[in-house]
């Protein structure tokens, strides 16, 4: 049975990456802040913030995943979204999006692919990215750089690992119906959906077995792609 680490995994699109996975007989190794509303045999949860970047190799590889479990497959879908114009940046809040959304997943990334090292694993890396990261939506500007700097870390980690059989990609969704978007009011979304081709919002089914395909054998081929789920958009 194959391993799959997760972050963020409680709601939202990394409730339904869990699920799918779950569906197609993981074992799935979520964390998050909040424990998922779903009881199953293969789940596993660890509670933690992970903002907290300095504790992610005590915390999640020593005491929740360690060596003696091999992990084929990581997803780093956790992040916070500080959504405002770049003259009002305040420093606390965009240090934390970035300790979330880009510090972490890299200090997770020297682990997973240690452990994928000693375990002799051909994995995937799968990074969750956004497609205000390729077209501009005013208010997006930082929390879109940390997506950006994902791409980039992803492409680059393809290059360095190929060589061991481990593949980095990242989805690149369109705008979901998520906690992170329920902000919006509905002529802003509409506005937002009507720049797509389909007109509405992206499908977080759709994301999630694009990821499971990422992590399957089927993609064993893809590695160092963004691959876009988003209606349309670009």
């Amino acid at each position: 049975m194959k391993n799959l680490l997760l972050t963020g995994g409680s709601k939202g699109l990394g409730l339904e990456i869990l699920k799918t996975f779950l569906l197609n007989g993981w074992n799935v190794y979520n964390i998050s802040r909040s424990k998922p509303n779903i009881e199953h045999p293969n789940l596993f949860h660890k509670q933690f913030d992970l903002t907290h970047t300095n504790s992610v190799k005590n915390e999640i590889f020593k005491k929740f995943v360690t060596n003696n479990i091999p992990i084929h497959a990581v997803v780093h879908n956790a992040a916070i979204a500080y959504d405002d114009i770049v003259t009002n940046a305040k420093f606390e809040s965009l240090n934390r999006m970035y300790s979330l959304n880009v510090m972490t997943p890299i200090m997770m990334n020297r682990e997973c692919i240690r452990n994928m090292i000693f375990n002799k694993i051909q994995g995937s890396i799968v990074f969750i990215s956004s497609i205000s990261s390729q077209t501009g939506y005013k208010g997006l500007s930082m929390y879109a750089s940390t997506k950006g700097a994902l791409q980039s870390h992803s492409k680059n980690i393809a290059r360095e690992w190929g060589s061991k059989g481990i593949r980095s990609n990242c989805v690149v969704p369109g705008f979901m119906e998520t906690d992170m978007s329920s902000g919006l009011s509905g002529d802003h979304k509409n506005r937002i959906y009507n720049r797509n081709s389909l007109k509405k919002a992206t499908d977080l089914n759709s994301v999630a077995e694009t990821v499971y395909f990422l992590c399957s054998e089927k993609s064993k081929s893809i590695t160092g792609q963004n691959i876009n789920v988003d209606c349309g958009t670009i």
